[in-house]
């Protein structure tokens, strides 16, 4: 949403659904009007949206598919990548994520014209010859076409990210085997809702979000999540709803109400540990101390 907000447009907020959280590909539609130009779906914690809705509806209504694949590697949809089937598809690799170069990111795209331009803005709007002009096939001149940016990786970075890409599958193999850890370990306390996936996708368990059925509980999710640190367990929040934050409250008039899943959901959401790095006894331990706050909480 904050990308878009740059080139003065407005981004449109939709509301999730109440098992992956989401895009609810039901409430499309009617959000489109004549100065539509693209959807914008966000894998939430690495599962793929369903996109082949999406894709109808792009197509019908003559819209780009931009995907928001941040926590998405490397997850997959029906079989295929993600990042080989949208328009465009935007990855990070930001420290937390799954792979990362520290700071940064990638965009993928089949479309050449869109690539060329990319690398130009990515170094302020120079020619495409500036990336070789200290090259025995390069050359001194160059141009700048367009007002650009300062978004090129360092060499050091893109070194660390291909190193880190070769280990991604290994990386993606122990979050599955944690949130699996995870989903046996939970399965017989219904205070605790684990997070669904698809039979037609691959998860990259970028994130693991429980729910708590906080009817069956006597604390709120925040005492949970207070309770959890004092016993040393790292938790989180992910995240707060676009449309709860000032800017987008403000700027586009919305109230809680107006997105109810997302609002309701958030108040019941709790992040627990997943790294790639975890051990089976760090799991274990967190298993542990959860079903205990559980048992001592409930009504």
């Amino acid at each position: 949403a904050e990308v878009v907000t740059y080139f003065k447009a407005k981004p449109v907020l939709l509301d999730c659904t109440e098992g992956n959280l989401n895009l609810n590909t039901d409430l499309i539609e009617k959000a489109i009007t004549k100065k539509t130009k693209a959807i914008i779906p966000v894998h939430f914690a690495g599962h793929p949206c369903d996109l082949k809705p999406i894709h109808a509806i792009a197509k019908a209504n003559n819209l780009h598919v931009i995907e928001d694949a941040a926590h998405a590697l490397p997850a997959r949809y029906h079989g295929k990548m993600i990042g080989s089937i949208s328009d465009i598809t935007c990855f990070s690799f930001y420290a937390t994520k799954n792979i990362t170069t520290g700071e940064g990111g990638m965009i993928t795209t089949d479309n050449a014209e869109w690539a060329t331009r990319m690398r130009m803005m990515s170094l302020h709007g120079l020619s495409r010859d500036a990336w070789n002009r200290y090259s025995s096939q390069g050359s001194w001149y160059y141009e700048i076409l367009s007002p650009g940016f300062k978004y090129n990786l360092t060499d050091i970075a893109a070194a660390l990210g291909l190193a880190q890409l070769k280990k991604c599958d290994r990386f993606w193999k122990g979050r599955e085997q944690y949130a699996a850890r995870y989903r046996e370990g939970f399965k017989d306390l219904p205070e605790i809702v684990c997070p669904q996936t698809d039979a037609h996708v691959q998860h990259a368990w970028h994130l693991y979000v429980i729910q708590l059925e906080l009817d069956r509980l006597r604390i709120s999710r925040d005492e949970f999540i207070r309770q959890l640190q004092e016993a040393g367990v790292g938790c989180s929040v992910h995240f707060i709803p676009l449309h709860l934050h000032p800017y987008h409250r403000d700027k586009g008039s919305y109230r809680p109400e107006d997105l109810p899943v997302s609002s309701r959901v958030f108040q019941r959401i709790v992040s627990l540990p997943l790294y790639s790095k975890m051990t089976e006894d760090e799991i274990d331990r967190v298993i542990g101390i959860v079903r205990d706050l559980v048992k001592r909480s409930r009504r």
